[in-house]
């Protein structure tokens, strides 16, 4: 119980920053399931079968993923300036690029196969 009483706790500004850093990968996820729905929803069906929900369901996944790596981002974060520490380091950038990559190189198939 010692230790706990002696953790400080971070300055509010850090703290405040990385609610917003949160919020902003909170935002992007929301983007990325809107995506998803708009998908399905506003555009008419494609040459190929399926795929258009297909794309619709993948930006609704990594939006949902986003969604809980944020959480664990701030979290860790958050535990980090608790105890002094140095910050985590996050793929969550690489692995978003990455993610919107791949959907931007399946999009750029489709409409070139689109009749």
């Amino acid at each position: 119980m010692a230790a706990e009483d002696d953790r400080e706790d971070p300055d509010y500004r850090f703290t405040l920053a990385n609610e917003r850093t949160f919020l902003a990968w909170i935002r992007t996820a929301l983007a990325l399931i809107a995506g998803g729905v708009a998908v399905v929803q506003l555009i008419p069906a494609l040459s190929i079968p399926g795929l258009r929900h297909g794309l619709g369901v993948a930006l609704t996944v990594a939006g949902g993923v986003l969604a809980v790596l944020a959480v664990r981002r701030w979290r860790s974060v958050q535990a980090a300036m608790s105890e002094d520490a140095e910050l985590p380091r996050s793929h969550m950038p690489i692995l978003l690029a990455g993610a919107i990559v791949v959907l931007t190189i399946a999009l750029i198939f489709v409409i070139s196969v689109q009749p």
